[in-house]
C-alpha cells in the first residue's frame, strides 16, 4: 500500500480523491434524500457538453465547466419545481441534449482526443499539479460551507415545509445545495469521469441507510465509506492495473451489497 506515495502522481491521486470522495458522500446524501439522485447523473452529462465545447474553442475546460454546470443545476431544480415535464423528463431532457451537442462538436472540429476520453471514463492519475491545487482549495471550500451551514442544510434536506415555517430561506440553500453538488461533479469527473460520477453521489449514502436510520449518523458513516472506498479502489487498480473509476465503483457496489446482506439477515441474540 505504502508503495503508492513513491509516486508523485498517485500522491496527487490520493489527496485529491479523498478529498473529492469525502465531500461526494456529504453533498450526495442531501442529494439522495431530496429524491435529487439523478441530477448527478445529468450534471455529469452536461460537463462533457461543457468540457467538448472549452476544448474545441480553445478555452479553459474547468473555468468553462464549473459555471455552465452550475447553471444547468440552477435550472434542473426550476424545472423541477415550475414545469410540468417533471423533474426526471428534465433531467434526461438536459443531459441528453449536452451530451449530444458535446459528441457533435467533437466529431465536426477535431475528433475525440485523449483529454476529452479522461473526462468521459475518469483519469485520476493523470492529474496535473495545477488541477490538483485548484480541486484541493476547491474540496475544502465545499467541505467548510457544508460544515458551517450544516444545520440549516440538515433543516432543509431532511424536512422541507417544516425549515420553511421557521422561516429558513430554502431556495437559497436548495440552490446552495446544487452549486456545491455542481463543484464535487466537476471535479469527480476526474476520478469516475462524467458516466459514473453519479456513483460518488449516490452509493455511499445508500450503503449507509443500510445501517442507520439518523440523519447525522448516515452522513458521519457515508464519508468513511466513501473514502475507504476511494483508498481500496485505488489500490486495487494500482495492483491489479485496472481503470481507476470502475474499480472504485464496483468496491461500492460490494460494499452496498455487503450492508443490505447484513440489513437482510440480522445477527440472532442469545436469550441466556
Amino acid at each position: 500500500m505504502f508503495e503508492l506515495f513513491n509516486y508523485p502522481f498517485l500522491v496527487r491521486a490520493f489527496i485529491v480523491g479523498t478529498l473529492v470522495s469525502l465531500c461526494a458522500a456529504l453533498v450526495g446524501g442531501s442529494l439522495v434524500l431530496r429524491r435529487f439522485s439523478m441530477i448527478g447523473d445529468g450534471l455529469s452529462h452536461v460537463g462533457f457538453g461543457a468540457l467538448a465545447i472549452a476544448t474545441v474553442l480553445g478555452f479553459s475546460p474547468m473555468l468553462v465547466t464549473i459555471p455552465v454546470v452550475v447553471v444547468s443545476a440552477i435550472l434542473l431544480l426550476k424545472l423541477s419545481d415550475k414545469s410540468k415535464i417533471g423533474a426526471d423528463s428534465a433531467i434526461a431532457l438536459i443531459s441528453s441534449s449536452a451530451l449530444a451537442i458535446g459528441v457533435f462538436a467533437i466529431s465536426i472540429v477535431k475528433g475525440v482526443n485523449t483529454d476529452l476520453n479522461s473526462f468521459l471514463f475518469g483519469s485520476i492519475l493523470s492529474v496535473s499539479k495545477n488541477d490538483a491545487l485548484f480541486s484541493i482549495i476547491l474540496s475544502i471550500a465545499v467541505l467548510l460551507a457544508y460544515i458551517f451551514l450544516y444545520p440549516r442544510i440538515f433543516a432543509v434536506t431532511f424536512d422541507f415545509n417544516f425549515a420553511q415555517a421557521t422561516g429558513i430561506k430554502v431556495n437559497f440553500y436548495t440552490v446552495l445545495i446544487a452549486i456545491l453538488s455542481s463543484l464535487i461533479i466537476v471535479l469527480g469527473m476526474r476520478i469516475l469521469g462524467s458516466l459514473l460520477i453519479s456513483a460518488l453521489l449516490i452509493f455511499p449514502t445508500l450503503s449507509a441507510m443500510q445501517i442507520f436510520k439518523t440523519y447525522k449518523k448516515v452522513t458521519i458513516c457515508a464519508s468513511v465509506i466513501s473514502v475507504i472506498a476511494f483508498w481500496i479502489g485505488l489500490y486495487c487498480s494500482y495492483l491489479l492495473g485496472t481503470p481507476t473509476g470502475a474499480t472504485i465503483v464496483i468496491i461500492h457496489l460490494v460494499i452496498f451489497v455487503g450492508l443490505m446482506g447484513v440489513k437482510k439477515y440480522p445477527r440472532k441474540t442469545r436469550v441466556s
